[in-house]
């Protein structure tokens, strides 16, 4: 039988540390045993981030805490071996929640019981976190949202204060969460972006000639665009990408988009725009090119 008298906290990290401070101490109130301390975050090259990180660190003395025994570590998510200092693309998206599975499915595996604690970093980490929890969490795990009242933001921002008096008004909530894998642990095997991906293939195998058609009468650079294009990107980050001007990038879109109507038959009274092309090209391109992915 597994022993959850002591547990393990996930947190996500951002510019404003004390908010895993604050849930920590709260949790301890509570009379939790935590043993270890898990922070996300993203590249901490990131000046804010790295300040956090930086100023976190300084309440762990030798894998202590407040005079209690608890170890931090840290998790940054990668992609293709780089840390990412931001979540731009669907590229990213998939990196970051297999980064949190990851943890989340090892930490498990060890019999842990989990706090998740996401109030902190990018809102994408959170809902990510929280369709993971759904699937590999159990009853026994928790996840929290960090409540500060406005009158306290501005006075603890940034790691001002690191801890707060209840008198404060601070609450940590707890987030209701079903875990649907402990019910039906068939959920999980659909916890890989990239299988999905792979399963959804045969559903529009049928574009896949109408995409070849389009990309061998297309020059070298438009076949860059609509690769990024397929990838997710906007407008703007493809020029961003390929180090061009956003009017170029709407040149090279507009041929892409041209050739889309002669594939497909379709009528220029029929809007279409960027985003056709990363329904219709995305499992095409990821076959020509799976290292995107």
């Amino acid at each position: 039988m597994t022993d959850y008298t002591e547990s393990t906290v996930i947190a996500t990290l951002g510019g404003q540390p004390q908010v895993i401070t604050f849930a920590l101490d709260a949790l301890f109130d509570r009379g939790e045993q935590i043993r270890e301390l898990y922070v996300l975050s993203l590249n901490r090259d990131r000046e804010r981030t790295w300040q956090a990180w930086q100023r976190l660190q300084r309440e762990f003395i030798d894998d202590y805490y407040g005079g209690r025994r608890c170890r931090l570590q840290r998790i940054t998510v990668t992609r293709d071996g780089n840390e990412l200092d931001d979540i731009r693309t669907d590229a990213d998206v998939n990196a970051a929640f297999r980064a949190i599975r990851d943890l989340i499915v090892s930490l498990k595996n060890e019999g842990r019981r989990l706090h998740l604690c996401l109030s902190g970093g990018r809102r994408i980490m959170a809902m990510l976190a929280v369709s993971v929890a759904a699937l590999f969490c159990d009853h026994y795990d928790q996840i929290w949202h960090v409540y500060t009242p406005e009158a306290t933001l501005e006075r603890v921002k940034g790691g001002a204060h690191m801890h707060l008096d209840p008198v404060n008004g601070f609450r940590l909530l707890r987030f209701p969460i079903t875990p649907w894998g402990a019910y039906l642990p068939a959920l999980r095997t659909f916890a890989d972006p990239a299988a999905i991906q792979r399963r959804t293939r045969g559903l529009i195998a049928v574009d896949e000639p109408r995409c070849r058609q389009v990309w061998e009468r297309l020059s070298a650079r438009r076949r860059d665009v609509l690769r990024a294009f397929a990838l997710g990107l906007r407008p703007e980050q493809v020029a961003e990408r390929l180090c061009i001007s956003l009017s170029t990038v709407n040149t090279h879109k507009t041929a892409i988009l041209s050739e889309c109507r002669i594939a497909w038959g379709l009528t220029r009274s029929e809007p279409l725009d960027y985003r056709f092309v990363y329904e219709h090209f995305a499992a095409f391109i990821e076959q020509l090119y799976p290292q995107d992915i």
